[in-house]
């Protein structure tokens, strides 16, 4: 009899980091947010099974902790990528032209306002009401990393940069003259 791939042992090693994180905060329904917390920068966001599984493992109802969940501006429902380009958009980055530097980065990585992420999951495009930075606006942040006095153009380069380091070296276009025949 042949073993399925699916079912209990699988969940469990999907859930495992989870279970730690869990144990890490000694299953205290009081540490909810730093759970949530650590969970999601484990997965990135918080899936919804994953935030069954904190209920029920903290004896708290489900809509509490998905109440938790939705109610803090951190915290995110849906998969984002490696990087988190947040774009401020408050009134000192508006009046020094953010929208261009929005429309200039949504372009270059094929997003919309409906789809904030790439499909390779490696940038998602947000705007903030405010970054507190507005002496240097218009502001970016690219995970932790603070960007001032934006353009367009100094946005699409840094996107670039982080491409070409995340790019496999063997994927990358040749130097001069190449495949394309127009360089």
């Amino acid at each position: 009899m042949s073993t399925s791939v699916s079912g209990p042992t699988t969940a469990a090693r999907r859930f495992e980091r989870v279970c730690e994180i869990l144990e890490r905060y000694a299953h205290d329904a009081s540490k909810l947010i730093p759970v949530l917390q650590a969970v999601q920068n484990e997965y990135r966001y918080l899936p919804e099974e994953v935030l069954t599984l904190v209920a029920t493992d903290l004896d708290v109802p489900p809509a509490h902790v998905f109440g938790v969940a939705s109610f803090y501006a951190h915290f995110a429902l849906t998969p984002k990528g490696k990087y988190v380009i947040r774009l401020c958009d408050g009134t000192a980055c508006h009046v020094r032209n953010s929208v261009p530097i929005l429309d200039a980065l949504r372009k270059r990585l094929g997003l919309s306002a409906e789809r904030a992420t790439t499909p390779d999951m490696l940038f998602t495009v947000e705007t903030v009401a405010c970054l507190g930075a507005c002496g240097l606006a218009p502001v970016m942040v690219i995970n932790e990393q603070v960007h001032g006095q934006v353009t367009p153009e100094k946005a699409i380069a840094l996107v670039d940069a982080i491409t070409a380091k995340e790019m496999p070296h063997d994927c990358r276009e040749p130097d001069g003259p190449g495949l394309h025949g127009d360089r």
